[in-house]
């Protein structure tokens, strides 16, 4: 295909996306701005669970993402810490994160970058979980030639995947490489078949054809002439948006075995992760691009 080719369809995809974000995107246009209420009540257990000095940090992150979905959504300002200090490599966030939003080949929002430093023999090893920034410049979000994809009051960035055209020029835009692509591939496609692999495959698939429930919606991935979404779209971490409505912290916090991650509300001065970004050994990813990503690493 030639690049007057590619343009002509990305024109057309361009009007055509428009128009189908004219009529469904006000159908879901309330979950992607964040405008929905918590859907569920805050968890009874910690009516019980009275606040004690050394809790553990799930329970008193839990406590204050309760605090937080009590105000309205512009006075929330989401923010992640990751110690990379304690940080162990385990993979566990990348592997919740895949469970939780039923990604598939290709598509990771929760990556963890093994870094080797020194030299021999004075080397040393660190790991860099690197979700979505969140950023309150984010570059992604200019370039959408549909406008499917922007920064919600509280500081989340989303795609409308009925809206999103799949030009990937958000993916290109992106510093942190935080964007990937849904081809549509699916891990069973190379699977082993026969005696010895026919349980596997089995499996894959029924896993394949469940939905994932980010943005509130239900997603069923599917291909065809006309691909279901979100397959055709970019993909990202959303801090697990669906999650925070049913107060339930993000997968990745909840599995992390390290207690390496932190997740909360930066606008409430008494919140663990507004504490933790005061500390002098904060930092920012690619800081000095202006983004200001509202994921902070301590070293």
């Amino acid at each position: 295909m030639n690049d007057m080719q590619r343009r002509d369809i990305l024109k057309a995809g361009a009007v055509l996306g428009g128009a189908v974000a004219l009529g469904k995107l006000a159908a879901g246009s309330a979950v992607l701005a964040g405008e929905t209420e918590a859907k569920a009540g805050a968890p009874a257990v910690l009516e019980r669970v009275k606040p004690a000095p050394g809790e553990d940090v799930h329970i008193r992150m839990q406590r204050e993402l309760v605090r937080a979905m009590k105000k309205p959504l512009a006075e929330r300002r989401w923010g992640m810490v990751i110690d990379t200090r304690k940080c162990v490599g385990c993979h566990s966030c990348t592997v919740g994160c895949v469970m939780e939003n039923k990604l598939p080949p290709g598509v990771v929002y929760r990556p963890v970058i093994d870094m080797e430093s020194g030299a021999y023999p004075n080397v040393g090893r660190k790991f860099l979980p690197r979700p979505c920034m969140q950023c309150e410049n984010p570059p992604c979000v200019p370039v959408c030639p549909v406008k499917a994809t922007w920064k919600r009051a509280d500081g989340i960035i989303v795609i409308d995947y009925d809206a999103c055209i799949g030009c990937r020029y958000c993916i290109t835009a992106c510093p942190y490489q935080a964007r990937t692509y849904d081809f549509g591939q699916n891990f069973s496609q190379n699977a082993a078949s026969g005696k010895d692999g026919g349980l596997a495959l089995d499996t894959g698939r029924k896993y394949e054809k469940e939905p994932s429930f980010e943005y509130g919606s239900t997603w069923t991935r599917g291909e065809g002439l006309l691909p279901k979404s979100p397959v055709g779209n970019a993909r990202k971490c959303t801090f697990c948006a669906h999650r925070l409505e049913h107060y339930q912290l993000p997968m990745c916090v909840s599995t992390c075995i390290g207690r390496s991650t932190f997740f909360g509300d930066m606008n409430d001065p008494k919140s663990l992760v507004a504490g933790l970004v005061a500390r002098n050994n904060a930092v920012l990813l690619k800081g000095e691009l202006g983004t200001a990503p509202k994921v902070f690493y301590l070293v």
